[in-house]
């Protein structure tokens, strides 16, 4: 049972963060697979910036849309 004031998020919420989720790991595979290889180093950090970058953007998108519980 939720809370007061706890908010309610849409299915939109959770399919957006479920691709800022894949981004993150498939982005740095993708231009491994098309440019060539890159080090471990490199992908773990593109992909920490891609995820920091897709957890602002969907937080500035989706803070007004979530609902409150009444």
């Amino acid at each position: 049972m939720r809370k007061p004031g706890e908010p309610i998020y849409l299915r939109i919420h959770m399919v957006a963060l479920m691709l800022a989720i894949v981004a993150s790991i498939a982005i740095p595979r993708l231009y491994e697979l098309f440019f060539g290889p890159i080090s471990l180093g490199a992908r773990l950090v593109s992909g920490l910036i891609i995820a920091v970058v897709a957890g602002v953007v969907l937080y500035r998108t989706y803070q007004s849309t979530a609902r409150n519980e009444p």
